[in-house]
This record gives structure tokens, sequence and C-alpha cells, in this order.
């Protein structure tokens, strides 16, 4: 049986735009009102005639300036010499002539004037309607347009609890996406293509008595492709996709996100077999019943209404929930329950290859020059989202259009990379040679600090041309794609994180607030290290809980006072090492960063082939991808 297609519930014009629409038809009413009314009364004035009175009109007949007389009951319309008219009353019951010769006009007189009486027949029937029915009419109209307008007000009022969700048809061509126009996600394809075996022939899971998941959740870091890899399935099954976010059930009313619940799932199941996709399904899954952060009723309620209906689904419905969110730790455990979100399907970051495919998807429409090599670019792009890598894509295509080029060169992207991650240059931002001069020495510590360490990962360009916040910037990539970080990675990270400031202490005798960030981001992971990972003298203990990170503060902290200190003690002796190492790393290297600093302050970026010259030249042998274990 082929399916129509299913309407979208409730439109987007708001309720204020239909009430605003009813007083612009109000407005409109009372203008065209006046405008008739205005039409009418300059109609009646140029048909008006001066009405004279009796003895004037017969001294004009003694002056011999009327030249015909014509008489219609007790009306005299008179023709003026001058082909002007005029208009008198005679007495009732009394002829013209007796009127006149009472005003002293003799027969004579009337001789040369011509007289012509026409029968009094009065108004008809439908002229003496016209009065009367014409303005009952006009109100009748007005009434029933003016009506409409409310109706239509109280209608999309009615149509307030209605859900907005964006219907995607099977057939649409222009919207449908399936796997292939999603690159990478192997696993999370595999885990989903049961889904879509389903949706096309359930009937040999039915049959032997299985039963796919009502339920599927989308987990995974923003940017990694949930909305666009739950489009795929629908586009795989060829079946209706209905889409809409969490936040756009809630309103100011309680109530009103439940009742769009009911009215999505009412839409989908007439739809079926169909996709229900809910994005960023924590705006409304949270955890009921917390009492904290401003938990209202209606949120609540629509959780609660979800519930519902993902319960009351038939074991031979063809319809499926997918969800995506960021932040699985907060939804409520209901929503996990087995018979709900029982699926989950969890997208990682894409590693190099997976990179590189979802860069080829990218590259579609684009003109690329010959020295493009995407191997290249997924390399440099560690940590990237599908996202971030669109991003890369797109400004590598403004930037070759700014210059005035018809190709997308490995330069564009080269650079388009440094300002996803950090940033456009900020060209304005002028140092003076002071400030150059401590930025040049600052970044060339980090630099020889990371080569020196054997658990850093390699330094691929050195600059100090202002990015985004930062005033320069230190560029280290790993060699290979790294899952699981090591005591030994951390440790060295937060040494070379501690080489600019270092640095400025040696070299200058006095540091800057250059170093903050640098402060932070050491400090930060040297905390994780011993609350999180386990990784220092006090043992295996995980003391910061997963979960709300807003949460903590209301809940207190997981240890005591006493431990506390113990933590900031372990924190200060891991960063207190980590200076120590820098430091003899700076002494002991320093005719290196003599060396480094001049260049970079001669040609402000070096790259990685250079950098490495440098050190070669300097008895330090930089690191290769079979050294790194």
């Amino acid at each position: 049986m082929k399916l129509g297609k299913p309407k979208a519930g409730g439109s987007s014009t708001s309720v204020g735009a239909k009430l605003g629409g009813f007083s612009q038809q109000l407005i409109t009413a009372l203008v065209i009102f006046m405008v008739l009314t205005w039409g009418y009364s300059l109609l009646q004035e140029s048909k008006t005639t001066p009405t004279i009175p009796l003895s004037e009109f017969a001294t004009l007949v003694n002056d011999k300036k009327i030249t015909s007389i014509s008489i219609e009951g007790d009306n005299i319309t008179a023709i003026k010499n001058d082909k002007s008219s005029v208009v008198s009353k005679k007495e009732s019951g009394s002829s013209v002539l007796e009127t006149l010769r009472s005003y002293g006009v003799s027969t004579s007189t009337l001789v040369g004037v011509t007289v012509a009486v026409k029968s009094d027949r009065g108004l008809s029937f439908w002229a003496s309607l016209i009065p009367i029915v014409l303005p009952i009419l006009f109100l009748a109209f007005m009434i029933w347009w003016l009506a409409r307008g409310i109706k239509g007000a109280n209608m999309q009022a009615l149509s307030f609890g209605q859900s907005r969700a964006k219907v995607i048809n099977p057939d649409d061509t222009k919207e449908k996406i399936t796997f292939k126009d999603v690159a990478g996600c192997k696993e999370a394809k595999e885990e989903l293509s049961e889904i879509v075996e389903f949706l096309r022939a359930p009937k040999k899971f039915i049959d032997i008595g299985a039963q796919i998941p009502k339920g599927v959740l989308l987990m995974g870091a923003p940017g990694t492709g949930k909305t666009m890899l739950a489009r795929a399935v629908a586009g795989e099954a060829g079946v209706p996709f209905f889409h809409l976010s969490g936040s756009e059930f809630e309103e100011m009313f309680v109530g009103v996100g439940a009742s769009r619940v009911r009215d999505l799932f009412d839409m989908a199941k007439k739809a079926a077999p169909a996709i229900i996709f809910i994005d960023e399904i924590d705006a409304v899954g949270r955890t009921r019943s917390a009492g904290i952060g401003g938990q209202g009723e209606g949120r609540e309620q629509t959780l609660n209404q979800i519930l519902v209906e993902m319960d009351g689904f038939e074991p031979t419905m063809n319809l499926i929930v997918m969800a995506a969110t960021n932040r699985p730790d907060v939804l409520d455990l209901a929503l996990l329950r087995p018979g709900r979100f029982d699926r989950r399907v969890t997208l990682d970051l894409p590693d190099r290859n997976d990179r590189e495919a979802i860069l080829n998807v990218h590259i579609k429409m684009k003109p690329l020059a010959e020295d493009i090599n995407l191997k290249i670019i997924a390399e440099r792009t560690p940590g990237f989202s599908g996202a971030d890598l669109y991003s890369l894509m797109n400004e590598g295509a403004i930037l070759a259009a700014r210059e005035e080029r018809k190709s997308v060169a490995q330069f564009d992207l080269i650079r388009s990379i440094e300002k996803v991650m950090l940033g456009p240059e900020r060209k304005s931002h002028v140092l003076t040679p002071h400030e150059k001069k401590i930025t040049a020495y600052h970044e060339a510590g980090h630099a020889l600090v990371a080569s020196c360490l054997p658990d850093a990962d390699p330094v691929h360009k050195i600059s100090i041309i202002a990015r985004g916040h930062a005033g320069g910037y230190t560029l280290k990539l790993p060699l290979d794609e790294r899952r699981l970080m090591s005591r030994a990675t951390f440790l060295d990270d937060i040494a070379m994180s501690l080489g600019g400031y270092v640095t400025e202490k040696e070299i200058f005798g006095d540091i800057t607030t250059g170093p903050s960030n640098d402060l932070q981001v050491a400090t930060a992971m040297a905390r994780a290290m011993v609350t999180k990972y386990g990784m220092s003298t006090l043992g295996p203990m995980a003391l910061v809980p997963e979960g709300d990170q807003s949460l903590r503060g209301i809940y207190g902290k997981e240890y005591s006072e006493a431990f506390g200190e113990k933590i900031d003690a372990e924190v200060k002796h891991i960063m207190d090492n980590a200076w120590q190492r820098a430091h003899n790393i700076v002494i002991e290297k320093k005719h290196v960063l003599i060396a480094i600093a001049e260049e970079l302050m001669r040609v402000e970026s070096i790259e990685r082939e250079e950098f490495e010259k440098i050190l070669i030249s300097h008895g330090i042998v930089p690191k290769r991808k079979e050294e790194i274990i």
C-alpha cells in the first residue's frame, strides 16, 4: 500500500502573528468603511441640485430667466437660461399656475416657458429598500470577515499544543541521505542496520518472536554526526523521518510539552513505518525530582508523556524512536530501562582513516588543486569531529575565494586547521619589540621542552602570530592515533606546558600574564591525575564523581577536608616536579633555546621541517614514528 505524505502538525505562524493578522483585518475594515462613506457623500453632493424658495422661483420666472419647467408631484425642476437647473417645491393640492399667480406671475409671462407635467409614480419597491438593505448587507459582510479572523486566531490557539516536528518524506530526494553520505561510524552503522532491516521487512522478525528495540539512543561528542546518522537510517529504510529538538516541546505554559508529545506520536503512528528523532533529549529527559536547578513541572510532564507513549507501542507497530545526546549521564533512569531506550549506540571521534573518508565527502562540489593530499590533513587533525572537518573544508574554500583563486590548494587547508583550532589571525595585534621577544622565548621554551621529553608529542609548528585569544602558539600533534593516555604522557605534557613559564623566569628574571592559560591547563591535568585517574601516591581512587558537573557544589565533595589537603599537596608535588624537569632542560639547552627564539623573531613562524633542522644542528634527535610506543 502506498503511503501518503504525512502532514506536519501545527504551523510555524505563532498565535501572536494570527492575532496581529486579526488586528490588521479590523483596521482594514474600518478603512474600507470610511472610504465607502466618503465616496457616497461625494456622490450625493455631486447629484444634489440647489433648492430655492418658491418666492425666488417666481421672481426668476417674472425676470424671464427660466426656459422650461418640469413638474413631478409637488417637486418643481426648472432649467435656467444658462442651462443650469434649480429645484423648488409647490404647495400640495394646488397647481403650479395657481401658485405662481399668487406670487404675481402673469399668464403672459409663462407663454415662452415650456411646462411639462410628469406623473408622480413614487419610488419603486426595490428602490425604497436599497437604503435599508445596503447598510444591513454591509454590516453582515463586516461581521463575517472579522469573525473569520477571530476563528483563525482561535484555531491557532487550539493548535498551540500541536507538534512542530519537521518531516522528511522518503521521496524527498533533496533531503534524503543514506549511509553512503555518512563517512566513518562503521560500528554504529552495523548496529543500526538491524533497525533498517526491521523497518523494511518486519514480518520475519515478528514471525520468529523477535522484537526490535523501540528506542535507540545515539551518544557521542558534539559534531560526531548523530543527527545525520539518524536521517541516514530513515533514508536507508525509506520511511518518513520526524525530527525535532527536545527544547521544542517546552513552552511557558505547563502541559504544552505533553500535548505536543501526544500529537507527535499520533502523527507518526498514522505514517508508520516511521522514525521519530528527538535531538538533545537531555533538555527534557534529565533526572526527575532532584528538587534543584529550577526544574519545572512542565518538563517533568513532558518526560512522563514520552515514557507513557513509548510504553504504549503495539508489538507490531513499525515505529522507532531515536534520540541523541552528548550528556547520557544526566538522563533519567526510566528512559534507559529495557523497553525504552535500551539500544545505545556510541559515536566516537573519527580516527585518521575515518577523518580522511569524511574529508572525501566534504570535497564534493569543491574544485581542488593538484597538490591536495587529504591523508596529510587527516594526520594533522587528531581530535577533530565531523563538524570540525566540514568547517575546515569550508574555511579552505573561503580562503581560496578571498585570494581570487579558482581551486582549493593544500596550503589553504593547512591554514584552515589552525583557524579552526585557534581562531583567525589577529594581524592588527602588533607587539612591541620587547613583547615580541618575550613571546618568542616563551614559545621556544614550550617547543624545546617538548622535543627533549620522551613521551611528549612532536612539535609541528611554532608561531608568534596572534590567533584568537593566544598571542602565540606551539602546535604539537601525535604521530599515531592515541586512545589511552599514560601517566608518563601526562607528566611530560605538564612539564611542556610549564616550559614557557620557566623560560620567562630564567631569561627575563620576571614573568608576565602570558603563561596564565598554560598554568590553568597544567593544574587541571595534575588534579585529574590525582582525583580521577588514580595516578598519584594517594592510590587507586576516583574522588570526583561522574555526572552533572553543576551538581557537585550542591551535593558536596566526595572526600573530607583533611583528605582534600592531601590532594592539594599531591597536585603541588606533581607541578613542582614538572617545573623542575622543564627548568633543567631550559638551563641545559639554553643555547638551543636562544637559537629557536632568534629564528622565531626573524620569521615569526617555524614549520616542523625547519624546527627539526635547528634541533639536529644542536645535537638533538627529533622524534620519529617508530620511536613512539
